[in-house]
């Protein structure tokens, strides 16, 4: 009885120790399954948000010079082609062109793929015909990936939809990888049972993984080498397969496996490595190069393309002879894919980024707007204002005439530095941005370097005093010595660059010379706060001190601030903030916000329309003449030259009709380089305006404007042809009531006594002849720099 007893309590142990076990397995199971399925069904990556420079807008009479277009198709990695059968190839053809486009999801709209027929003539686009036309007549290329915003654990990814993928790659990877994929239930029993034997002996590892088991390994769990990890590989397996079909399995698999390392970036899946290795789509490959990418899952580092060709090349034939051994290639396919040579990119194309100031820029615009993790993690797309035709070749310019000048004097300037930014006025579109002469290293000095900005702001002075309606440009101010008191018995005593004085000067020289005493006298009149407040109204964020050396730009700015000052002077008085983004899109192509235009008026146009000529002035007789001798005159180019104290600081900020650019040059240690704003940064910001398609200053001529010839000596109404004449834009309520007996005949009024009084009473002084007020700008401007050089270009000019 007792051995009967103790026989049912041992079974009665073990039943409940099957069953127990059973329970927790059970458990284990579930636990497995909701891993499984919780993430296959969630948010299964991290995607870095992509950064994408503008699209090419292709149009009939768009401003694109067939050089242009094929330097923009090389960016985008297009193919020059004897055919154009396949997307991202192009055909020439003397001055026409065949484009294959690629397509592209804008999210808020779609650009098909398809043959664009395009003609040229004159430096532009004659005619376009489509293959698949647009109501808009626009056709737009795909915009170039410039950078990413990437997840904490450096995994980058580029998703691709399996019936996207080419069926030959689908084939390469059945037969090198898992030929049996299509008819297993996740597991390869003798593969697992050989992996297993040899681990647990310690023998050489083995593989044997099917590729649901290498999906589990990569996407679920870690990378060790246990008997634990193995047998959770396997159950899962098993449970993926049980959840769901193939072809979902195969997508997941294809967008997770790795297949190299890019830095500290993992390059997973064969959408980024199709980028990654030859610089094109994956459905532009060639069969030998899918089948290349097949090969690295064995081993990415083994078979690096760039470290060991002959290893990869020996490789990429072992996957197409499995290929030819499964029936996928006849042997006249094998022949011709193996004879090709590996054909990868020179360097990886997914090295840093192309543009890395521009992408900081946005960063930093992204940062102010959204949460870090939104940026790494849900697949947003960026879509920019970078015009990267405008920025490569700005970026080269830009270099080499920075180099050039180190060259001049290369134990002082050895270390030049430099910043450049060039944006769209009307819109306020960033277009190009350089922050550095070498490799960008985290600080950008477009938007980091903070240095006095000398001359640069001597026109908000003279802003100040055209808005008074007491001067104008031919008003004569004092260019002599003066003193200021600045507090404790102490006072500043500024000087001019050149050292002397100028005595008593038109308005228009004092600006275009850019004497310093005359500016300060000026300054002063309106005084220190008003002068503030015009560059807080432009939207300087930068501390402005409150002393009287900021009218020589004694004050700490940066590049980016400068272009937005310039930019309000180049649209006629409007402020656009300055952006990179256009737009953000999510993974889904849902459009999360549009940059649109947000415009405020600062200044009245008819003040800015008169500063203007100001301005141009410096290019046309002053310290911007150099550029004006070297672009043509009848772009009408306005700017403005600044150098500081001991020459630490070169900069130029100027405009045409569709460009405002800022150069800014120095030296990192802010030790002196000797170089003046004229002698330095204006060069390199005419030899970068010089790579773009410039249009004239044309901005409208307010009612309240008119042109006038103004004697200098009196300030009196004059005449074209007569002695100190000067024909400038003014306020119209500030248009001169007496004329010079020069320029009596031209107008109904009485001449004027040598005491400046009128001889008759009984003439009417403000009746003047219409025809003549009435002159066209263009005409006056034709006469202009004969007779206006006669008076603003006497005496030596400062910087």
């Amino acid at each position: 009885m007792k051995f009967e007893r103790g026989i049912g309590f041992f079974a009665l142990i073990f039943a409940i120790l099957v069953i127990g076990g059973f329970v927790a397995f059970s458990i284990y199971i579930i636990r497995l399954d909701t891993v499984i399925r919780h993430k296959f069904e969630g948010q299964r990556w991290d995607i870095p948000a992509k950064v994408f420079a503008r699209p090419l807008e292709i149009y009939t009479n768009a401003p694109i010079t067939q050089q242009n277009l094929t330097q923009e198709l090389g960016l985008l990695g297009y193919k020059n082609s004897e055919n154009y059968t396949k997307s991202g190839t192009y055909v020439t053809q003397g001055n026409s062109m065949y484009v294959h486009t690629r397509g592209f999801d804008f999210g808020d709209s779609s650009e098909p793929e398809q043959v664009l027929e395009l003609t040229f003539a004159n430096d532009q686009v004659a005619d376009v015909r489509a293959t698949k036309p647009s109501t808009t007549g626009i056709a737009r290329l795909e915009p170039l990936l410039i950078g990413g915003i990437y997840p904490q654990h450096n995994e980058d990814r580029v998703l691709i939809k399996l019936n996207k993928v080419p069926k030959t790659l689908i084939e390469a990877l059945i037969a090198t990888e898992d030929r049996n994929f299509y008819h297993h239930h996740g597991l390869s029993v003798r593969g697992t049972a050989r992996a297993l034997v040899s681990n647990v002996t310690g023998g050489k590892r083995q593989g044997g993984s099917t590729l649901t088991q290498q999906l589990v390994k990569n996407f679920y769990l870690s990378p060790e080498r246990t008997l634990k990890r193995k047998v959770n590989e396997a159950l899962m397996s098993l449970l993926l397969e049980l959840h769901y079909n193939k072809d979902e399995i195969l997508e997941a698999y294809l967008n997770e496996v790795n297949l190299g390392q890019n830095g500290n970036y993992s390059i997973n899946g064969y959408g980024l490595a199709s980028q990654f290795y030859f610089g094109l789509p994956l459905r532009e490959l060639n069969i030998a190069q899918q089948a290349y990418l097949v090969g690295l899952v064995q081993g990415p580092s083994l078979y690096n393309p760039w470290r060991n060709p002959e290893g990869a090349l020996k490789r990429r034939n072992t996957v197409l002879n499995n290929m030819l051994v499964m029936g996928y290639l006849s042997q006249s396919q094998y022949d011709e894919e193996v004879a090709r040579p590996l054909g990868v990119v020179s360097k990886p194309t997914l090295g840093p980024a192309k543009f890395p100031d521009f992408l900081d820029i946005v960063r930093r615009q992204l940062r102010a707007e959204y949460q870090e993790s939104d940026l790494t993690n849900q697949g947003l797309r960026i879509f920019t204002t970078l015009d990267p035709i405008a920025q490569t070749n700005v970026q080269n310019a830009f270099k080499a005439s920075v180099s050039q000048l180190a060259k001049g004097n290369p134990s002082r300037l050895r270390n030049l530095q430099g910043a450049v930014l060039i944006a769209h006025p009307e819109n306020g579109e960033l277009i190009a941005a350089v922050g550095s002469t070498q490799d960008f290293t985290g600080f950008n000095r477009a938007v980091d370097a903070k240095r006095q900005v000398g001359s640069l702001l001597k026109p908000v002075i003279y802003l100040n005093a055209i808005e008074s309606g007491r001067y104008n440009w031919a008003s004569r101010i004092q260019d002599s010595a003066v003193s200021i008191p600045v507090g404790n018995d102490q006072s500043w005593t500024p000087k001019n660059y050149s050292g002397g004085e100028h005595g008593v000067v038109p308005m228009v020289q004092a600006l275009a010379n850019s004497y310093n005493l005359s500016a300060v006298r000026l300054g002063q009149e309106f005084g220190v706060s008003t002068f503030s407040n015009q560059l807080k109204k432009f939207g300087v964020t930068s501390n402005i001190p409150s002393y009287p050396s900021i009218f020589l730009g004694a004050v700490n700015m940066s590049p980016m601030e400068m272009l937005g000052i310039y930019s309000n002077f180049a649209t006629g008085g409007f402020k656009y903030p300055t952006r990179a983004i256009r737009s953000v899109v999510d993974a889904n192509g849902r459009v999360l916000e549009r940059f649109g235009l947000n415009v405020q008026q600062t200044i009245e146009p008819s003040s800015a329309y008169i500063l203007n000529y100001g301005l141009q002035q410096v290019m046309a007789s002053g310290t911007g003449r150099s550029a004006y001798n070297s672009l043509p005159t009848s772009l009408k180019l306005a700017g403005k030259s600044g150098t500081t104290n001991d020459t630490r600081d070169s900069w130029f900020a100027g405009y045409s009709g569709n460009y405002v650019a800022v150069v800014w040059l120095g030296l990192d240690d802010n030790k002196i380089t000797g170089l003046t704003g004229s002698s330095g940064a204006l060069p390199v910001w005419t030899n970068v305006m010089r790579q773009l398609r410039q249009q004239p200053v044309n901005l409208r001529q307010p009612d309240d404007v008119q042109w006038q010839w103004i004697d200098v000596a009196t300030g009196n109404l004059s005449a074209q042809g007569c002695e100190g004449a000067m024909y400038i834009p003014m306020l119209r309520y500030t248009v001169p009531q007496q004329a010079t007996a020069c320029g009596l005949p031209n107008y109904q009024t009485a001449p004027i006594d040598g005491d400046g009084t009128d001889s008759n009473p009984n003439t009417n002084q403000g009746d003047t002849t219409d025809q003549y007020i009435q002159e066209s700008e263009n005409q006056m401007q034709n006469d202009l720099s004969q007779n206006q050089n006669k008076v603003i270009s006497s005496g030596s000019y400062n910087y």
